[in-house]
């Protein structure tokens, strides 16, 4: 038994005057209480208690003692119901990672109207395209795409990415539109690297026909910003994600290449550091993503 619930033991004697009552409180037997009790006083080598027919009572080492113990468990149990507290209701600080396009494009507004949502909870965002160790990073919780790794982390589907190829019209103009899959390997392509980077993109064709396309292009980027920045500047096809193209989709600086034939969709995941006892702020952050990325999602955004 550990020296916290011992001098929990010992105050309730003191306060009751009793072994009996002490150990009916504890749900255990009054020899067990006694035993803890002597245990203490054999290491502290002196009396506690006085111990006579009519009950016990204290001595004076052990009123000085009751006195520091009473405050302790008194510390340990108000630790406890801020602790409890804090579980049970979302608050206190939350941190959030994901990559740095999703997390600029889709996690900052959402992220937002989260906030207003919980005012008690404040965010702490970081975005690194690079795998994170959520452990050794202090991160709450991730926002990651694709399959996930057989790991110990706990996780929640959140829905799906789709991808997309798109193209600014004066690159189409000049270099004409492609009209089946294996037309894009004459074409210059706009690689992003963290995905995209083997030189070869797998579509399905209208179908559901599989195909690989090889493709080649002078800019390759782990940034998906600057994929798209080319893209609209007529340097070439670029492959992305839906989300990162649509403002510029719906200006008219892009346009969808290949209509019809779809690039492998990834997974949304919310991870977290463990799957057994989630704080109520990472509960909270992942009931309210798991509301927001139905189908269409990207046309649902808020604007930061």
């Amino acid at each position: 038994m550990d020296r916290l619930q011992a001098m929990e033991m010992f105050v309730r004697v003191a306060e009751t005057g009793s072994f009996s009552k002490a150990a009916k409180e504890f749900a255990t037997t009054q020899p067990t209480v006694t035993k803890q009790v002597a245990a203490i006083e054999a290491r502290l080598k002196v009396r506690l208690l006085n111990r006579n027919t009519r009950g016990v009572s204290l001595t004076e080492p052990g009123a000085l003692y009751y006195e520091k113990c009473r405050n302790i468990v008194r510390e340990a149990e108000e630790a406890e119901r801020v602790v409890r507290g804090r579980q049970s209701q979302a608050q206190g600080l939350l941190r959030v990672g994901t990559s740095v396009a999703f997390g600029r494009r889709v996690l900052v507004p959402l992220a937002l109207e989260f906030m207003a949502l919980h005012p008690q909870v404040q965010l702490d965002l970081s975005f690194e395209d690079r795998y994170t160790d959520l452990v050794a990073q202090g991160i709450d919780l991730a926002v990651r795409m694709g399959k996930l790794a057989d790991s110990t982390l706990g996780a929640r589907f959140l829905g799906m990415n789709p991808w997309l190829m798109v193209a600014a019209p004066r690159y189409l103009k000049k270099h004409g539109t492609p009209r089946r899959a294996q037309d894009l390997a004459g074409h210059a392509a706009l690689i992003y690297s963290s995905v995209l980077g083997d030189d070869v993109w797998r579509l399905a064709a209208p179908g559901g026909e599989a195909l690989t396309v090889p493709v080649a292009g002078r800019l390759r980027s782990n940034n998906l910003s600057a994929v798209l920045a080319a893209a609209r500047n007529g340097l070439g096809i670029a492959a992305m994600p839906r989300y990162v193209a649509g403002d510029s989709l719906a200006a008219g600086q892009v346009v969808e290449v290949l209509r019809g034939h779809t690039l492998p969709e990834q997974e949304i995941h919310a991870v977290f550091p463990s799957p057994k006892l989630v704080p109520a702020k990472v509960q909270a952050f992942i009931a309210f993503l798991q509301g927001r990325f139905g189908p269409r999602w990207w046309e649902t955004l808020p604007k930061a």
